[in-house]
C-alpha cells in the first residue's frame, strides 16, 4: 500500500509497523478465542442439541409520544 512513500518508511523506522502488529495482535485474538470456544461448542451441541441458526432478533424500541399541551 505504501512500500514506496518514504513519509511511510520513516514512520515505521521512528514507531514500527503498527498496522502489521495490529493485525498479527488481532489473528492471534482470534485464534485464541476459536480455541477457547471449541468446548463450549462442543458441549452445546452434546448436551442440548443443535444451537440455533440465528439469534433471535434484537428487541425493538419504539418512542411514545410525549403528552401535548392539556394532556395528561
Amino acid at each position: 500500500m505504501f512500500q514506496d512513500s518514504p513519509i511511510y518508511d520513516r514512520l515505521i523506522a521512528e514507531r514500527g509497523d503498527v498496522p502489521t502488529q495490529v493485525r498479527r495482535e488481532a489473528e492471534r485474538v482470534s485464534r485464541e478465542l476459536e480455541f477457547v470456544m471449541q468446548p463450549l461448542r462442543s458441549m452445546d451441541r452434546s448436551h442440548y442439541g443443535e444451537l440455533p441458526s440465528s439469534a433471535p432478533p434484537a428487541p425493538q424500541w419504539q418512542r411514545a409520544a410525549l403528552p401535548g399541551p392539556g394532556q395528561r
